[in-house]
């Protein structure tokens, strides 16, 4: 990404940003605007906000609409690609690529893979089932878009089959109509469900590659898949539980239930991870999906680092931007508040890299001598 605009986005009124192909420190104090920086990059990769479930809540206050450009450079292209945003919320949303409007945002999905490591990511490990989806989600969206074409299908289908069951809520279930939508899950399930578990299998190296080198091989690291889909038939699955979810009016059974268990030395990482640990494997995860990207389409994604650093001792972090540095990281966005930390770092790195202050929503470049 060499440059990008932000028009009315969160805390931007205007801004544009010239980034080095390498690092990029995004340097300020809490609520400054780094992490919306962050965020809008993101955006211009996937279509949406890593944070906010509507787009409402990314334009800024006393405006109607936002807008995002950006300029990504392809490997060995002699132009870059401008990738426009325009936004008004609950009226219009385009995305623009070269010149091209997409009918559909999935169509943009992929393009310009991106993985992003955020403070609360933690949550994938803390909270329930739904975060970790996300992950396989979110990584198989951005390699193959027919997963991601499976999953809506089969979100939508779920959502016309909960509306039914409640729908019908204590009245007679009319099972030809559930049975058809029953009939048409079938499909997207099974597709969705096979390419999470050959995901899982070629991922879970990765992962133990990233957590080795960030802890130090301390701790043996291991992942298992679990789904209704893998011990019985779909079919049979929602035929048994079409009773359970008359009465609870929901669809209780299906790949939307999938999970994800993480055990660190055999121990679930859930229930005994300290804070530490629960950070590098969260770190080592996000890492390993980027190893992922990287390995399966062929494209470096650009990485995205908000407030990694805080509560890591000065040698773990030396530790994590050596293995950056040696893994061939391409493009690196890195937020923090302790401009000596910054310092520190910068003086033991040999790549190139561009600082910005943030302030307030203003941004300013500064030179590496500075």
């Amino acid at each position: 990404l060499a440059r990008a605009k932000l028009v009315h986005f969160k805390n931007y009124t205007q801004t544009e940003l010239r980034f080095s192909p390498q690092l990029n420190f995004l340097v300020g104090d809490n609520g400054m605007g780094k992490t919306n920086l962050l965020d809008a990059i993101y955006y211009l990769c996937m279509g949406k906000s890593y944070f906010a479930l509507s787009d409402a809540y990314l334009v800024q206050q006393g405006a109607d609409f936002f807008r995002l450009e950006g300029d990504f450079v392809p490997p060995g292209a002699d132009r870059p690609e401008l990738m426009l945003v325009k936004v008004v919320p609950r009226q219009r949303k385009e995305l623009i690529c070269n010149g091209r409007r997409y009918e559909k945002i999935a169509e943009h999905v992929g393009r310009y893979p991106v993985v992003i490591v955020v403070p609360d990511d933690t949550l994938l490990i803390l909270e329930g089932s739904a975060e970790r989806r996300k992950l396989l989600d979110n990584t198989l969206s951005q390699l193959d878009p027919a997963y991601l074409q499976q999953l809506l299908t089969y979100n939508r289908l779920l959502k016309q089959r909960n509306a039914l069951l409640k729908q019908f809520a204590g009245r007679t279930l009319p099972t030809d109509l559930i049975q058809v939508y029953d009939q048409q899950l079938l499909a997207p399930a099974t597709a969705i469900h096979q390419a999470r578990r050959d995901f899982l299998e070629r991922f879970w190296p990765d992962l133990q590659h990233a957590h080795q080198a960030i802890c130090h091989g301390r701790e043996r690291v291991t992942v298992t898949y679990r789904s209704g889909l893998q011990d019985q038939d779909f079919a049979d699955l929602l035929a048994a539980s079409l009773e359970k979810d008359r009465i609870l009016e929901r669809t209780t059974q299906g790949i939307h239930r999938d999970d994800l268990v993480f055990k660190l030395d055999g121990q679930p990482l859930k229930r005994m991870g300290s804070q530490g640990q629960l950070k590098s494997f969260v770190l080592a995860l996000k890492l390993a999906q980027f190893r992922f990207l990287r390995a399966a389409s062929g494209k470096t994604p650009l990485l995205l680092l908000d407030d990694i650093f805080d509560k890591l001792d000065p040698h773990r972090v030396a530790q994590l931007m050596t293995y950056l540095r040696q893994e061939a990281y391409g493009q690196v966005f890195l937020t923090d508040t302790d401009p000596q930390r910054l310092a520190s770092i910068l003086a033991q790195q040999q790549a190139e890299a561009t600082i910005f202050t943030i302030k307030n929503g203003r941004v300013q470049q500064l030179d590496e001598e500075e």
